[in-house]
């Protein structure tokens, strides 16, 4: 009996001993803990003051920190099946042309809606091309009617159109004859941009015209055929439409599949030209530069 409770004592002492060394070693290993916390603390501090004293450092460390969460942020978003949160641009809307028919004014808006209506295009692109046309036909001294005419017979407002011989664009500009023009806003592709097609293509319309002495000549010069006998009847569907514009312009009910009648030839009198005053001269141009002309 007195053997029995001489175990059970031992027992006993075991597992006090046993408590005490794992209490002991906890205790130890939570101060340890707490010690090495404090040194990453204290290493993170440093690290702190020394970056904030160098812009350079602090940029990097901020640029990779950018870097890792704008990377997981995609990660997630690509396994979430979301493509496009991963790719979002909130700023791509700036690169669109277009603008808010409510915007224009009232002969702007009505000759928007109709052109919509006419060429199936959307009001937005085409409210801000007409925009564009009003704004550059003032300063041109052209009507933007006419301006917008020859954009519907050269392209029917497809800022991607290219014809046969390399006329791009809304205006169906050569842009390999005038890459000169494009300088200006950064290069030939620009030929693809429609604001920048369409004032070039005003530009070309302009000289055109100063070099034939008449608007009727100027556009046979734009589309090349100033030295053939014909010019297919150009003048007289970009005419005509005009013609249909500028009285939907006026507030006039022109329905949407109006046909575009030619006006008649203009008759000169005496050398005065009946669209512009002065002297009509005759160009020196042989046929191949005038049919790469526009």
């Amino acid at each position: 009996m007195k053997a029995f409770d001489t175990l059970r004592q031992a027992q006993r002492a075991v597992a006090r001993s046993a408590g005490v060394f794992v209490r002991d070693v906890g205790h130890g290993l939570l101060e340890i803990s707490h010690n090495m916390l404090a040194l990453v603390g204290l290493a993170v501090v440093a690290a702190l003051i020394v970056a904030s004293g160098r812009s350079d450092l602090r940029h990097q460390v901020e640029t990779v920190a950018l870097d890792w969460l704008q990377s997981r942020h995609e990660q997630r978003t690509l396994e979430s099946g979301d493509v496009l949160a991963a790719i979002a641009e909130p700023d791509a809307v700036q690169r669109a042309t277009a603008a808010n028919p409510k915007e224009l004014n009232r002969e702007q808006a009505a000759v928007a809606h109709w052109i919509s209506r006419r060429y199936k295009v959307a009001p937005e692109p085409i409210s801000r091309l007409v925009q564009e046309a009003w704004s550059i036909g003032q300063r041109a001294g052209l009507d933007p009617t006419l301006i917008l005419a020859i954009m519907a017979v050269e392209s029917s407002f497809n800022p991607f159109a290219q014809s046969s011989v390399g006329a791009q664009g809304l205006m169906q500009v050569m842009t390999r004859v005038h890459d000169d023009k494009y300088v200006a806003f950064g290069g030939n592709h620009a030929a693809f941009d429609p604001i920048t097609n369409l004032r070039v293509g005003v530009q070309v319309l302009k000289e055109c015209i100063a070099r034939a002495g008449s608007l009727h000549d100027g556009l046979r010069y734009y589309v090349g055929a100033a030295l053939l006998e014909t010019d297919g009847g150009y003048v007289g569907r970009v005419l005509g439409e005009q013609g249909l514009l500028r009285n939907v312009a006026d507030g006039k009910t022109v329905p949407a599949n109006a046909q575009a009648l030619p006006p008649p030839p203009p008759v000169k009198e005496a050398g005065v030209d009946p669209v512009l005053p002065g002297p009509a001269e005759k160009p020196a141009d042989t046929p191949e530069q005038l049919a790469l002309l526009r």
